[in-house]
């Protein structure tokens, strides 16, 4: 009998003898095991038991959940940061807040806010129930929160509660945005929310938010102006103009145009006015008492070194959640910015570059912004760090700054690639120290499917020269060369495992004249990890972060191995030629307070002369220099650094081996302590005898069209003794070379060229 004979049979009050089932049959069709406990109908009864269970522990939730006291402006605390020794480098706090009836607000911005965050929020019942589950689930599961919380949800977070990602504050603040709903008005939550939150720069409520970026009133803001203000909600840090990346602005500007356009389709502003809007750019910021100097960079640094791992450990699911956090107090930071490093860093900048600026006299001066970090190998930690020239007057941090080129300084990179790699030249010569290339200016390089012919620095041809020699002299043609030979990819790998940010780089042979940005902080991490022998240096600032109510990990700045100890202190080796024979010699080997202390390092000078660098290392102590041209005028582009303290423009460059390098010795020779010497296992590079020239036989990786220009690399270990009367290898400039105290700094090269050095 089929199935539908048997419901028929059923129908008329049939029955249907049940047939008889062998062990065979149930093995095959019955039920056994743990099947007989999952079928449809427990499982569903599981779920439907669930949600009772829910939504039952909800009803007791909103039954005994009271709507608290506000707590937004009666718990604010001072933060208290410390230099490394305890002593006090700032206290901050004060809360900058001026709440606005919502009358006062013009009724357009007021609507920006809720078609950033919420555009339902004059319908909906307070939550979203949807978003708030979700967020459940990911805290649960260690994910960290989603978006999804009403403007309701958000004010209760910021008044009601706090910033902690756990699944009962989740629960709470569903509660009290469910009675609060109920219980006030949709205006009153809507002043509650513009009035309570963080803007940034350390602005809380719409009023200190108009005042931060427009220097106005909230009630003269315009519709553009507060959508700017409700974008910046969404990420207060990396939205602020002053300090956004190029990242930072795009996203910025499109959150900007997504609030006017949700504007729009809402019908709260005309298309035809809507068109006519056009960004609107914040003012400069007006910085805090008492962050005068360097002292607004340091704090700022390590606040946002704290952000950070807050979100990285779970306390806070966003980085505005995360300032929200600190910035409610309570906290003592405690920064590994040494005290007696940090006035040396500062006064080496005074002595070497700012005491030389004239703006008055010569309005380049105004442009030169210099930023330096200094990291301690053994252990990581940021001893000193110079942002600017004060935080008054100059709001962006030089010291972690990412959009300037780092240009030559990116070449030891290469090498430590192509040793890590163990690569080979186009012939298949492994590439080392004493392998010879030919050095001729603007030569194509070989093997890369993309054209890429550089020059050198003067269009200077050097013919065949080894590697140290190219590195000494900063010959870009034979570095373009040597990246192809080795692959960019795996350049742009190594270089990543050094510490440098190449996400979303393009794998170009041009990378290899440092044509992406960085900053002193991370080139700073990169030579470290070069001078703690291929092991894992990430500058750590922050010291310790102590709160009463929370606890902060801190990872060790100290990490693994990523390139093999023979590459790292081959590099080292290599670059020490840069400082005793090449680009820095004059600025810091012949510097008569080195008193025999070894040294490693390479100088960086930009396209069009916008930066120019100097990083260079002691056994103990890495410190990177860079000086920015950036016009003193808004929007502050990038401009030449070219004629700035009276050198002549066009011959008289700032380049990495002039100011650069003479602040780095100036500073690194008074902090670095007893005289040193590097404990390198490698037998190549200009620090040790070389085991052997290189052979004869060795052809280049091109034919040059004359015949070597070049002698091989210094051979002589450096040593204590003053430097001879010999001259430079490199390039002379086209006066004699000052001494280190001099008004004017050393040019790695007399004509300014359109490429890098």
């Amino acid at each position: 009998m089929g199935r539908a004979e048997e419901r028929r049979a059923r129908q008329r009050g049939g029955r249907r003898a049940a047939p008889e089932r062998s062990s065979a049959g149930d093995a095959k069709g019955g039920k056994s095991g743990i099947r007989r406990f999952f079928t449809w109908k427990t499982v569903l009864g599981s779920i439907f038991g669930f949600v009772l269970l829910v939504m039952g522990a909800l009803v007791v939730l909103y039954a005994t959940t009271d709507i608290p006291a506000g707590n937004a402006a009666a718990t604010q605390q001072s933060n208290i940061y410390k230099y490394s020794d305890g002593s006090i480098l700032a206290r901050t706090g004060e809360v900058n807040r001026e709440n606005v009836d919502l009358a006062e607000v013009p009724k357009e911005v007021r609507l920006t806010f809720v078609a950033a965050e919420n555009k339902s929020f004059f319908t909906d019942s307070g939550i979203d129930l949807k978003g708030t589950t979700r967020g459940i689930l990911n805290t649960l599961s260690g994910k960290g929160a989603q978006g999804g919380s009403t403007i309701t949800q958000q004010y209760v977070k910021n008044y009601y509660l706090t910033q902690d990602q756990t699944v009962t504050r989740k629960l709470k603040e569903l509660v009290i945005s469910l009675k609060l709903d109920r219980q006030k008005s949709k205006d009153y939550i809507l002043a509650g929310y513009i009035n309570t939150s963080y803007y940034g720069r350390g602005a809380y409520g719409i009023q200190a938010a108009a005042q931060a970026y427009y220097h106005k009133d909230a009630k003269k803001l315009s519709v553009e102006e507060g959508a700017y203000l409700a974008a910046l909600l969404q990420a207060p840090s990396q939205y602020d103009w002053a300090v956004a990346s190029p990242t930072g602005k795009r996203l910025v500007k499109e959150r900007w145009n997504y609030v006017l356009d949700n504007m729009v389709g809402q019908k709260w502003l005309d298309a035809g006015k809507r068109a006519e809007l056009k960004f609107p750019v914040p003012k400069a910021p007006r910085p805090a008492p008492g962050m005068e100097g360097q002292t607004g960079y340091l704090v700022d640094a390590a606040r946002a070194s704290l952000y950070r791992q807050l979100v990285a450990q779970g306390s806070a699911s966003t980085i505005s959640d995360a300032e929200a956090l600190v910035s409610a107090g309570g906290w003592t930071i405690t920064l590994n910015i040494d005290k007696k490093k940090q006035h040396h860093l500062e006064q080496a900048v005074k002595d070497q570059l700012t005491s030389k600026l004239d703006p008055e006299k010569r309005s380049v001066d105004a442009d030169v912004q210099p930023g330096a970090v200094s990291v301690d190998r053994k252990t990581g930690r940021v001893v000193a760090m110079y942002g600017g020239i004060d935080y008054f007057k100059h709001y962006t941090n030089n010291a972690t700054r990412r959009d300037y080129q780092p240009a030559s300084t990116f070449k030891p990179l290469i090498l430590a690639a192509a040793l890590e790699e163990e690569a080979k030249t186009q012939d298949g010569r492994p590439i080392n120290a004493n392998t010879i290339y030919d050095g001729t200016s603007g030569r194509p390089v070989k093997g890369s499917a993309i054209g890429f012919a550089p020059p050198n620095e003067d269009d200077q041809d050097y013919g065949d020269i080894t590697v140290q020699t190219a590195m000494n002299k900063s010959v870009n043609s034979v570095f373009a060369q040597m990246g192809v030979d080795v692959g960019m990819d795996e350049v742009l790998k190594v270089a990543g495992e050094l510490g440098m940010d190449t996400k979303g780089l393009e794998a170009v042979p041009a990378q290899t004249l440092g044509t992406m940005g960085a900053s002193p902080l991370e080139m700073a991490g990169v030579y470290a990890t070069l001078d703690n022998h291929g092991k894992k240096v990430t500058p750590a600032i922050i010291k310790s972060a102590d709160h009463k109510d929370r606890s902060v990990e801190l990872p060790d700045p100290i990490g693994d191995q990523v390139i093999s100890r023979e590459a790292a202190d081959t590099v080292t080796s290599v670059l020490t030629g840069v400082v005793d024979d090449g680009t820095a010699r004059a600025s810091v080997q012949d510097n008569p307070a080195r008193r025999g202390q070894q040294v490693a390092g390479k100088t960086g000078t930009s396209d069009n002369n916008k930066s120019a660098w100097f990083t260079g290392y002691t056994p103990d102590l890495i410190t990177s220099v860079g000086l920015f041209g950036e016009s003193a005028k808004a929007p502050h582009p990038q401009v030449t650094l070219s004629g700035a303290t009276g050198l002549i423009p066009g011959v008289g460059r700032i380049n990495g081996g002039g100011y650069p390098a003479q602040i780095w010795a100036a500073y690194t020779f008074a902090a670095m302590g007893e005289v040193s010497k590097f404990d390198l296992e490698t037998r190549q590079g200009a620090a040790v005898q070389p085991s052997a020239p290189p052979s004869p036989s060795e052809s280049p990786s091109e034919s040059p069209s004359e015949s070597p220009t070049t002698e091989p690399p210094t051979s002589e270990p450096p040593t204590s003794e003053p430097p001879t009367s010999e001259p430079p290898t490199s390039e002379p400039p086209t006066s004699e070379p000052p001494a280190p105290d001099t008004s004017q700094p050393v040019t790695e090269n007399p004509v300014e060229p359109n490429n890098q050095q």
